[in-house]
């Protein structure tokens, strides 16, 4: 098992599959001039599959394919095959912004996809375009309608709250969210825009989000912590119809009960979001290296993780990577 100096069992791996996106979202990435990854930097499928089959030896049981935005890479549904045929693998999701979704819905659903996660932080379009920097509110629209046409369920829909902008939204998402059948989750804003421009001001937290809805739609009450794991602190509606989370990753860190790792799209293993060390694996696994070898720095990686990101803490570091570099 991968168990860091702190006790905890990392059993979750987050899987970038590239840094390349269709939005500019200024939480995330810069509006112009981005520089992307050469395809030749860029791990293969057959490079993902095997290090994951890695990782599953050591206990790693749970997999999110991230970006930048997975659906813009051709074929993602081959890759779904091949880790779906690695025995150990308990839970396969995916996160995206959606506006590729309907198209792929249905073969990502056939290849053995599990879950879907989709990023809406408005249901404005002017909004939208203000977040996003690109059009496309009603694309994700269609999205998320596809992929419950195709059968996938417990849908969940990431919404990225920032003060003095997307208050407005709290409740129209949390009502669409309601009548849909689909788990909302409030993300607070945190500093890994490519602009730099993050501020602890713009940080809309989730006690607030929180007491938004109960306002407008009645008390929330607390739904058991059935993982300890989660980042995110789960709510259900009175009358029962619907969950809301909140990952109050800023100002209620969850680092104690962090139970995930992070590959980048160009090979690199990150033990924290925030983390400002990598573990390069993609030379090893291209310089022939063996499962032990790859074992052991995967390992190391686990045993220098910090005891958290230290976002509050005066020497605080941002990682020299914006969001879509790392993998969300």
């Amino acid at each position: 098992m991968l168990v860091d100096r702190f006790g905890r069992k990392h059993e979750s791996l987050r899987i970038s599959v590239t840094d390349r996106c269709n939005l500019r979202c200024f939480y995330c990435m810069p509006v112009e001039d981005v520089q992307f990854l050469p395809r030749d930097r860029v791990l293969t499928y057959e490079e993902i599959a095997r290090l994951t089959s890695v990782f599953v030896r050591l206990g790693i049981h749970k997999i999110r394919l991230t970006g930048g935005e997975p659906l813009a890479r051709r074929q993602l549904d081959h890759l779904i095959r091949m880790l779906r045929g690695i025995d150990g693998i308990t839970d396969l999701a995916l996160t995206t912004n959606g506006l590729l979704l309907a198209d792929q819905a249905h073969a990502l659903r056939a290849a053995g996809m599990m879950r879907v996660n989709i990023s809406l932080d408005t249901l404005r379009p002017d909004v939208f375009r203000q977040i996003a920097r690109r059009d496309g509110l009603e694309q994700v629209l269609a999205g998320i309608r596809v992929a419950q046409q195709v059968g996938f369920e417990n849908i969940r829909i990431n919404a990225v709250s920032i003060r003095g902008l997307t208050e407005e939204d709290v409740v129209p998402l949390a009502e669409f969210c309601r009548s849909r059948s689909l788990e909302l989750r409030f993300i607070e804003y945190m500093p890994l825009d490519a602009e730099q421009h993050w501020h602890a001001s713009q940080v809309l937290s989730g006690r607030r989000v929180l007491s938004i809805i109960e306002n407008h739609l009645g008390r929330l009450h607390p739904k058991p912590r059935l993982d300890p794991s989660q980042p995110a602190v789960d709510y259900e509606y009175a009358d029962g119809n619907g969950v809301v989370g909140f990952i109050n990753s800023v100002t209620e860190p969850f680092c104690g009960d962090c139970n995930r790792l992070r590959l980048t799209a160009d090979g690199q293993l990150r033990n924290c979001l925030f983390s400002t060390t990598e573990w390069n694996l993609k030379d090893h696994l291209r310089n022939n290296a063996s499962h032990e070898q790859l074992e052991s720095l995967i390992r190391e990686s686990v045993a220098a993780k910090a005891a958290g990101h230290g976002i509050n803490d005066p020497r605080f570091i941002r990682p020299p990577r914006a969001m879509y570099q790392i993998g969300g």
